[in-house]
């Protein structure tokens, strides 16, 4: 999750994607936290596309997503223009 942050944070949301999926990939569990980082650094991007393929993986998922979850992928949304 902190690494996922720290991508967040720099814009790298590449980067963000590619660790989640190294985590599933070494069948771990993300946690909310990790996707709501991951959702955020698409928004940040203004990549609304991944945010909202994020978000949906994230419903499909046994965890519940927030606020955070939601405002992330609505905010990319909005940056992309698809509001």
């Amino acid at each position: 999750s902190a690494a996922i942050s720290a991508c967040e944070k720099g814009q790298l949301w590449l980067e963000a994607i590619a660790l989640l999926r190294t985590i599933q990939d070494r069948r771990l569990e993300p946690t909310l936290i990790s996707f709501n980082a991951a959702i955020s650094a698409c928004e940040k991007a203004g990549q609304w596309e991944c945010a909202l393929q994020l978000l949906t993986e994230l419903l499909h998922s046994n965890m519940q997503a927030d606020i955070i979850s939601f405002n992330a992928a609505i905010s990319a949304c909005e940056k992309g223009d698809k509001w």
